[in-house]
């Protein structure tokens, strides 16, 4: 019987040869202001964020790493005691050619800056006390992923930064990233909105009188008065803000939609990280943004040498031998490890060329598997190392 992908050692090697990604080409692309990272939840999208900000200063560029992380792993990993909204500088080893600075999205903090800046003092304090504003700025579905753009845009007009690497909300969707910012402004600029913070007294809902207060009144007693009566004065003193907000945000996109801007997919080689990691390709070819590659973490290839192309059914076969015979059991039971790892190795290939098959010009980076979590500065660099490794880099 033909030996399947599990048991053929050759195909456990490379498959159907995918394009590599080259991370170091990408990075040292003075063109390159902007790397997005964004994949499916616990694919490890902060690690290669951090990893690839790493590499980048130590080649001389000078980037800012924003992570959204909430486990704040990024801080620990950088020498660094917390991230807040202010971008630290990381201290880097010696030899390290360019600097590093990183930061954690703080979403109210971005929010309240933003007020701030676009209102004047009185109104800004009426917004900033406001009950309804202070629920949307901490945890309104799709305020995070707002505020990520919004201080991406932010760090990229300052100037100070010649690349700013985004580690994307872990979001159920790795496209709430995309689609948040559009969402949110729909809600705050809709029809249902307005017609509940317009006052009955005025405009065009006077001459619906007793009907309208009717209507109100039934509202107001399933949402609560308070409720309604927070909307208004929010919705009041937000209106001259608001145009900004929006103005904003679609600047923002435009600007990840230009070639200055790579989106790198993150995934883990698993049958729902994969297919998230191709409806995102999928998305953003939909959308006209600029797709580097996918970097496929958390990988177990074969070893180099003779045992790589030892199949899995032959191993096995080799270890019942030695077994029967009661000969050299440390041996028998590295063959069947063996086994294991070419089965292993077989199914990330089969996923792998799945992805493949349906995005043929799609560049691949591999990162294999470590034994523990990355905790510090060394462990980014092997990160590094091991994405540029995928091209051929050093």
């Amino acid at each position: 019987m033909k030996p399947g992908p599990e048991d053929d050692g050759r195909a456990n090697r490379g498959g159907t040869g995918a394009k590599a990604l080259d991370t170091d080409a990408l990075l040292d692309d003075p063109g390159t202001r902007i790397i997005v990272c964004c994949g499916a939840g616990g694919v490890g999208k902060t690690t290669t964020a951090a990893a690839l900000g790493l590499r980048a200063a130590e080649r001389g560029r000078h980037p800012v790493v924003i992570t959204v992380d909430p486990a704040r792993r990024l801080a620990q990993s950088m020498g660094l005691e917390a991230l807040d909204n202010t971008p630290r500088p990381v201290p880097l080893p010696e030899g390290a050619r360019g600097s590093m600075h990183a930061m954690m999205l703080d979403m109210k903090r971005t929010f309240d800056e933003v007020v701030e800046e676009h209102a004047d003092p009185e109104r800004a304090r009426q917004i900033l006390a406001n009950p309804f504003y202070q629920t949307l700025s901490t945890s309104f579905s799709g305020t995070q992923e707002y505020m990520a753009m919004e201080k991406l845009g932010q760090l990229r007009q300052s100037g100070d930064w010649d690349l700013i690497v985004v580690d994307t909300p872990p979001s159920r969707s790795a496209l709430d990233f995309l689609d948040a910012p559009e969402r949110l402004g729909r809600f705050l600029d809709g029809r249902l909105i307005r017609f509940l913070s317009a006052p009955a007294s005025t405009g065009a809902f006077r001459l619906l009188g007793a009907g309208f207060n009717l209507v109100t009144s039934t509202i107001g007693r399933i949402v609560g008065k308070q409720f309604l009566d927070d909307l208004r004065s929010f919705v009041s003193a937000f209106d001259t803000v608001f145009g900004g907000f929006q103005k904003r945000a679609e600047r923002t996109y435009r600007l990840l939609r230009t070639p200055g801007t790579a989106f790198v997919v993150v995934a883990v080689p698993d049958t729902d990280a994969m297919r998230e990691a191709s409806y995102f390709v999928d998305r953003l070819a939909g959308d006209a943004m600029p797709l580097a590659g996918v970097v496929v973490n958390r990988t177990h290839p074969l070893p180099e040498g003779a045992g790589s192309s030892l199949g899995a059914a032959d191993a096995e076969s080799a270890a019942a031998s030695l077994e029967g015979g009661g000969v050299h059991p440390l041996a028998s039971a590295a063959l069947r490890l063996h086994a294991e790892r070419v089965r292993v190795r077989g199914r990330e290939v089969v996923l792998r060329d799945a992805l493949l098959s349906s995005h043929p010009d799609l560049r691949v980076a591999e990162v294999a598997a470590l034994p523990e979590d990355v905790h510090d500065l060394e462990g980014l660099r092997r990160i590094g190392g091991a994405l540029a490794a995928a091209a051929g880099g050093r």
